[in-house]
């Protein structure tokens, strides 16, 4: 999937093709105020104005929910049990050349327990009762790599395949590939609560990708639609003046857009005015989680990201392709103080996961819906030890561990109550049937129907996709 273009036109066939034609990129996505198909026609466009490109093969799923761990969730400590760490705690394990980033001890004991679950037997830990009831569901990869342990190079890994250069993130390349079966909605959203994450709008960037795939950022600690997506209602001029002043503002951008033909700025920027008029009515509706059962919020439970998990549901109900739920805004499951900390943290999203997955299953959206959980890397073994001004005193934390971590998937295709690669016998690097998040991504590509080595997209001279000139599909988790 490819779209030829010289080193100055990044887009140029498609432009150069519709601005032939007589009718502009700009015109075709305005035309939606007064007849999307009908424009497109004009232009000569022959798909749909919003389903994307064709998939390689069938896909196994249509959309993608990405539960984000900000920080890294500590695998021993959740899904990938260590028994050999309590028998060691406070003696000396082999690093056997594995450097961490900053100094540690001895063996850290996990202060939870674990039990089996299901039919598979899954093993999971106190911390995540709630999810674990799904155990059946769950295809949990325990032999995760990644490249650093750095917050910032992983969280551009895990979210944009690349930690070092812009890169478009994996909901735009979804987007780009699949298109949006909602027009009034963005295809791809990020709801994080209270601000930003750490590298804020570039963990859903869109790069040299159109602007129109890049993520839509909202702050879901707010409870009210109408400031949780600021001036969603023209409060001031009546629905027949602004559909008369958005026309009279198409002509406009038709003139200027003539003039610039190769600016994607501007095209992204009509396609934003375009979809900002439709929200007005959709988005009140799907963000609006009091229009819910009590019983439907009960089983969510509280606080924001039980908000998230509802609103993602009906996001999902009504077409939204891509969506990212992120946990904190900081780094808060980065428990290099003390890993009790991470009881806090499961407790603030575990019902909310098993609801979200028990929803999903009563309204049929699971089978064709890909849910991924886990962080940005996981977490060592062994105890930090006090550093100054930091966890002075303290010998209960673990640090950052990029060698072997944990993250599972459900829906969308893959295994149910399966577990994939195993970690040492103290879960400190992955030792069978590694998955790098190069892998990880291939992977999901794949159960959405792409061959991520198709999937391309010319910038600078250059086909780039997402998983640059590496990965392989995981065909061992595959259903």
């Amino acid at each position: 999937m490819h779209h030829p273009t010289t080193a100055n036109d990044f887009i140029h066939d498609r432009r150069d093709f519709l601005r032939r034609c007589g009718m502009g990129f700009g015109a075709m996505a305005l035309g939606g105020l007064l007849g999307n198909e009908r424009a497109a026609a004009m232009a000569g466009y022959t798909g749909s104005v919003i389903a994307g490109n064709t998939p390689h093969f069938a896909p196994k799923a249509k959309r993608v929910v990405h539960l984000f761990m900000n920080g890294g969730p500590s695998q021993v400590d959740t899904f990938d049990p260590k028994p050999s760490l309590q028998e060691r705690h406070g003696q000396p394990i082999p690093l056997e050349g594995l450097k961490t980033e900053r100094p540690t001890g001895t063996a850290l004991r996990s202060p939870f327990s674990f039990e089996r679950y299901g039919k598979s037997g899954l093993e999971v830990s106190e911390l995540f009762k709630h999810t674990a009831r799904h155990a059946d569901d769950l295809c949990v990869i325990r032999s995760m790599t990644a490249d650093v342990p750095n917050h910032e190079p992983s969280l551009m890994l895990m979210n944009c395949g690349e930690g070092r250069l812009p890169r478009p993130s994996m909901g735009s390349w979804v987007t780009y590939g699949l298109g949006s079966e909602n027009e009034n909605l963005p295809a791809f959203v990020s709801l994080c609560p209270g601000g930003m994450p750490i590298k804020r709008a570039e963990n859903w960037r869109s790069s040299f990708l159109p602007g129109r795939f890049q993520g839509t950022y909202l702050d879901s600690s707010i409870m009210e639609v109408d400031r949780m997506i600021e001036n969603l209602r023209n409060t001031v001029v009546r629905d027949s003046r602004q559909a008369s002043q958005l026309e009279l503002l198409r002509k406009l951008n038709e003139d200027h857009l003539a003039s610039n033909a190769h600016d994607p700025q501007l095209e992204a920027r009509i396609r934003s005015f375009e979809l900002a008029y439709r929200m007005q009515s959709e988005a009140t509706d799907a963000f609006d989680v009091m229009k819910e059962p009590e019983s439907v919020r009960e089983l969510y439970g509280p606080g924001a990201f039980a908000r998230q998990c509802i609103m993602a549901r009906r996001l999902l109900e009504r077409g939204v392709r891509y969506i990212q739920l992120w946990h904190g805004n900081g780094q808060p499951w980065d428990s290099h103080d003390n890993i009790e900390d991470h009881r806090r943290l499961a407790g603030e999203c575990d019902q909310a996961i098993g609801a979200f997955l028990t929803d999903l299953k009563q309204r049929g959206l699971l089978d064709e819906t890909l849910v991924l959980w886990g962080g940005e890397f996981g977490r060592t073994p062994v105890v930090e030890l006090p550093q100054a001004g930091s966890n002075a005193g303290v010998m209960k934390g673990r640090d950052h561990n990029h060698y072997g971590f944990t993250v599972w998937m459900a829906g969308g295709g893959v295994k149910g109550g399966h577990v994939h690669g195993a970690t040492d016998e103290f879960g400190f690097a992955a030792v069978q049937d590694k998955v790098h998040v190069h892998d990880l991504h291939a992977t999901m590509l794949h159960l959405l129907g792409f061959d991520h080595e198709r999937l391309t997209f010319r910038y600078s001279g250059r086909d780039f996709r997402p998983t640059d000139v590496h990965g392989h599909v995981v065909q061992g988790v595959i259903a």
